[in-house]
């Protein structure tokens, strides 16, 4: 009277079509061996999320539905077992020379080598970083299949992702005869978003009356998180399981025949701090990032100030102290306890730590321009020279040693134009691009109180999170010389450009509405500048990323 049923929460990788059917095969094996007779992957789990214009080749599409063949012989042993695999399919035909576009967003059920069920996503995400109408036509199916055997078998309705979010598609499956829902998912993470998706499905389920296992994508790639959080609801919405997060896991849960309906049985992991889900989703896109992409290791410059703390305490969290590697470069104008801070805060991180003096380059580059420079008072020419030595020294060192180049900037730098291209911007992944800097401060202290080493000394020292922000690029600068207070700016960052609000309507909130023209403006000229950053790793519901698309030349001023 029980079917057992299991969620693979994996980290794939994108394209490795060889090493994610493997991956498939060994979860849905270990899952059999444990008496599972359903096994959910995530969404697009034969070539990973999101393969972006990849679909558009048909020879990717062609491999895909290959490896879905390879592995559904590869199960062929597994008696019983009913394997939930999802997968681009289909192509372009041409009508009078003219292109169609036929590819979709597809699952199937395999069965003892056979395909048992198919299944095409029928709505079709196009906001925020998804763009799936660039790559997919909606399907218009349903899909019901019969997972388990005898009395414990059960009528399982298949859905995709942004199909939960809809009211149609699991209405459509409860009239097929659906007695559960099982939802296969890769949905980006941003601040709360689990626990949003927890509220959304809890609504689909009391509407439609029916429980539901929702099978979730855990990883990162390039620039966004999938945090994994994967559950199960009953009928009535109430939380009968919950993965962990942030980690690959095999989520097992019971679906048992009641009089009313399903009940599904599940382990529940604990309701986690959103600052808690907002580190780990940090560390798990370095770890990811330089993993999946083959990187020895990272290096960064370690400046004395909060950013770079914050970012060199990810890294190690992420790769291990062994793998990170630290440059002080300190120039004419570099605080002694920026030194101090810098080797205290390198030490009690255990990482390699070394100085590279950046003066004699900085007086040999004013040597070569003092005479177009004749005349003309020191601005931020020369704190840009400064900022580009810097980087030409680490991009140098990861030349040499194939080490990738962490860069360190925050969500209000890269919003305000407080950065320097080809200096602090250069680099090859920007940790804490979404992070801004009342956030930094804020996680710091988190980190701090959160010590996963046990070992009693807090990684960043007090005083790089208690002193004045500085660049450090000319005698006694502070950030405040050229931005409002963070707290300011960054009030003013949230309602401008992740929540769409107009000037107007920022200074009727309560800010100086100077303040809101200066930060408003900024934001606005810098856009040559992030779009030659770094990618960086997304956290909030609106990065400068896919989040983020506008025009470099622009008048608009609402």
């Amino acid at each position: 009277m029980t079917l057992k049923l299991c969620v693979a929460q994996l980290n794939f990788i994108v394209g490795d079509l060889t090493g994610n059917v493997k991956k498939i095969v060994d979860a849905a094996t270990a899952a059999y061996a444990q008496g599972a007779q359903l096994v959910l992957t995530p969404e697009l789990s034969i070539c990973g999320y999101a393969a972006e214009d990849l679909f558009l080749r048909p020879a990717f599409i062609d491999a895909c539905d290959d490896a879905v063949k390879t592995l559904a012989q590869q199960l062929a042993g597994l008696k019983g077992l009913c394997v939930v695999v999802g997968h681009p399919t289909g192509g372009d035909s041409r009508t009078r020379s003219v292109a169609v576009q036929r590819r979709f967003n597809a699952a199937s059920v395999l069965r003892e080598g056979q395909v048992l069920a198919h299944y095409a996503k029928r709505e079709l995400p196009n906001y925020q970083v998804f763009d799936e109408r660039r790559y997919f036509s909606p399907g218009d199916g349903v899909c019901v299949f019969e997972a388990g055997e005898g009395a414990g078998a059960v009528r399982v309705g298949l859905l995709i992702c942004e199909d939960a979010w809809f009211d149609e598609p699991a209405r459509l499956a409860k009239d097929a005869g659906a007695e559960l829902l099982a939802v296969i998912n890769a949905s980006p993470f941003h601040i709360g978003k689990g626990y949003e998706r927890e509220a959304r499905m809890a609504e689909r389920c009391r509407a439609t009356g029916l429980p539901m296992v929702y099978a979730h994508l855990v990883g990162g790639q390039d620039e966004v998180v999938f945090e994994g959080h994967s559950f199960a609801l009953a009928a009535d919405g109430s939380v009968a399981g919950r993965a962990p997060s942030f980690e690959e896991n095999m989520f097992f849960a019971k679906a048992e025949r009641a009089p009313a309906a399903i009940e599904l049985i599940a382990p529940v992991a604990p309701v986690r701090a959103a600052d808690a889900d907002l580190w780990d989703a940090l560390v798990l896109g370095v770890r990811d990032y330089v993993g999946k992409n083959g990187f020895p290791g990272v290096l960064l410059g370690l400046s004395g100030g909060i950013d770079s703390a914050l970012v060199l305490a990810i890294a190690v969290d992420a790769l291990g102290a062994a793998r990170v590697r630290t440059v002080m470069m300190p120039s004419p104008y570099t605080a002694d306890i920026s030194w101090i801070d810098a080797r205290d805060m390198a030490e009690r991180m255990g990482v390699r730590y070394d100085e590279i003096s950046i003066l004699p380059e900085f007086e040999a580059f004013k040597a070569s321009l003092a005479g177009d420079f004749a005349g003309r008072a020191e601005d931020t020419t020369e704190e840009n020279i400064q900022a580009r030595i810097r980087g030409t020294l680490l991009m140098a060192l990861s030349n040499k040693f194939g080490s990738m180049v962490l860069t360190t900037g925050n969500k209000s730098e890269m919003a305000t134009g407080y950065c320097t291209l080809y200096g602090d911007m250069a680099g090859g992944f920007a940790v804490i691009k979404d992070l801004a800097k009342t956030t930094v401060f804020r996680l710091a202290r988190w980190r701090n109180a959160n010590d996963p080493y046990r070992t009693g000394a807090s990684p960043i020292p007090e005083r790089i999170i208690t002193r004045p922000p500085s660049a450090e690029l000319r005698p006694d600068q502070t950030d405040l010389d050229s931005l409002p207070p963070y707290e300011v700016l960054d009030g003013i960052l949230e309602r401008y450009m992740e929540n769409d609000e107009s000037i107007e309507a920022i200074v009727a909130a309560g800010y100086r509405t100077e303040d809101v023209e200066r930060v408003t403006r900024l934001i606005k000229i810098n856009e040559y500048k992030r779009r030659q950053a770094p990618v960086g790793i997304r956290v909030t519901h609106r990065s400068f990323g896919k989040d983020w698309r506008y025009p470099i030349t622009n008048r608009f001023r609402a």
